[in-house]
């Protein structure tokens, strides 16, 4: 009788272990569908498939402007509580005021674009002094006379009114070599604490530019480092090389690189760059680290044949893991850091816009670890594509949609 009565205690315990076990155990993965490549493992826990983590925030999303921006690329933030857009394939800028009307095109001036595929008018940056200079830079792809064309950064005085307009218009940096593509041209433009600019670049993804990504003598696949004259800042990684390394070069062997921020507490360039198909990529951008595309990669080309890429490897000595990827893929367009207060759960997290996925994601972020991730739609449009995105003045989400008819959204706390 007690043999039977405890073997029925520790048939109840193991019963009452494992239901406890059951319930210890972590969220799901917000990610189910299949990765490209089954081989593919990641390098560390969380680098892929984070849990899903709520924030269980109530919001709104309101229309800034519901129509007529045209292909757009990236938002900026005027004084005012304006905004300046760039419109990609017009290559023309607009401002739109806090009540969402449009000013008319800004043209006179801004050198001509290769407005073909991917190329056109990109990112746009104020000048951390732009209270008192007026000065904005901006990246986009320029044309060629022989029919190449390559990424290059142009500045200006922003001069506001009923026609805006642009002057001093000055070209300060040109990626070379220049080649004949319509993709992969980047880019974001992000300012540095001490004022330098770093320009992300794609490697332009034809089979020549490709193999370059990882060399210092071009600047595809690259993030460079410029002062705002276009000059370089003495301290960079290949200042002063005696072996043909470009010295605007901050870091190399990257795909092609569409979202980035400075991170407020480090100072650190965190950017999202697009994989082929599987493998796009969180990295923290440092001086002189080699990012390994296209020797590894946790993608594989396009197409059914699931063939890998470069060495079929995804780690090797000397080359840098990213903090987090995507697999399948979301198609990156903007990076931001949400560090205000309107969203006191959002405080920390790292917003990653997504063009084919219809969604953003949010990385719940400890240091330099993702910890979860969570999933928002936040257009009523079904398979709308995020291009940008950014935090305004105000502590708002703002989201730059894309295609030919595209919305400035903004997201509050729900009232």
């Amino acid at each position: 009788m007690r043999a039977r009565l405890m073997i029925a205690l520790s048939a109840a315990a193991i019963a009452a272990g494992a239901s406890l076990v059951a319930i210890a155990q972590p969220p799901a993965a917000v990610e189910t569908r299949p990765t490209n490549q089954a081989a593919y493992k990641p390098a560390f826990p969380g680098q892929t498939r984070a849990p899903e983590v709520k924030s269980n925030v109530a919001y709104d999303v309101k229309e800034v402007v519901a129509s007529g921006i045209a292909s757009p690329w990236a938002v900026e933030f005027l004084p005012g509580g304006k905004f300046l857009i760039t419109e990609r394939l017009a290559g023309q800028f607009r401002i739109a005021d806090k009540d969402g009307k449009l000013s008319p095109p800004i043209k006179d001036g801004v050198p001509a674009v290769h407005a073909l595929g991917q190329g056109g008018l990109l990112d746009v940056a104020l000048d951390p002094k732009f209270a008192t200079n007026q000065i904005i830079y901006w990246s986009y792809a320029e044309p060629k006379s022989d029919g190449t064309n390559n990424t290059a950064v142009a500045s200006g005085k922003l001069v506001d009114g009923a026609q805006p307009k642009i002057e001093n218009v000055k070209v300060i940096w040109r990626q070379t070599p220049a080649l004949q593509s319509n993709l992969h041209f980047g880019s974001r433009l992000v300012f540095a604490k001490d004022g330098t600019l770093f320009v992300t670049l794609g490697e332009r993804s034809v089979l020549p530019g490709r193999v370059q990504a990882q060399d210092l003598k071009s600047g595809l696949g690259k993030i460079v480092r410029i002062n705002t004259d276009g000059s370089i800042p003495k301290d960079n990684p290949f200042a002063g090389s005696k072996d043909g390394a470009l010295p605007e070069i901050w870091s190399y062997g990257h795909r092609n690189v569409q979202g980035a921020f400075l991170h407020p507490a480090t100072g650190d360039l965190w950017e999202l760059e697009h994989g082929p198909q599987g493998g796009d990529e969180i990295n923290i951008a440092r001086k002189g680290r080699d990012y390994g595309w296209p020797t590894i990669t946790y993608g594989v080309e396009y197409g059914g044949t699931l063939r890998k890429i470069g060495e079929g490897a995804t780690a090797k000595a000397g080359m840098e893991q990213p903090l987090y990827y995507w697999d399948p893929v979301i198609a990156p367009g903007g990076l931001t850091y949400y560090n205000a207060n309107l969203f006191p759960a959002w405080k920390g997290s790292v917003f990653a816009a997504g063009l084919n996925s219809s969604f953003v994601a949010r990385l719940s972020v400890e240091g330099e670890k993702v910890k979860g991730e969570e999933r928002f739609s936040f257009s009523d449009r079904e398979r709308d594509r995020y291009r940008d995105i950014g935090v305004g003045p105000d502590g708002a989400l703002y989201l730059l949609t894309d295609g030919p008819n595209a919305r400035l959204l903004k997201v509050v706390p729900k009232s």
